[in-house]
């Protein structure tokens, strides 16, 4: 019986460890993400900002 309690600790453990990693690389793909769609806007003219509701000072707000 105490085997199979430690068994489960250390899945439930494994589970939440996975997890963090899971949260973290979604972290880091939303970041990136985030950075590659700043400096695409930053490479628009102040025309084609204005043609889709953005102002230059608004890019750095992107998230």
């Amino acid at each position: 019986m105490a085997a199979f309690e430690t068994t489960r600790v250390q899945t439930a453990f494994a589970g939440r460890v996975g997890l963090s990693f899971a949260s973290l690389f979604a972290a880091v793909l939303a970041w990136n993400e985030a950075r590659r769609t700043r400096s695409a806007l930053s490479q628009l003219s102040d025309r084609e900002l204005l043609d889709i509701g953005l102002v230059r000072g608004d890019i750095h707000s992107i998230k």
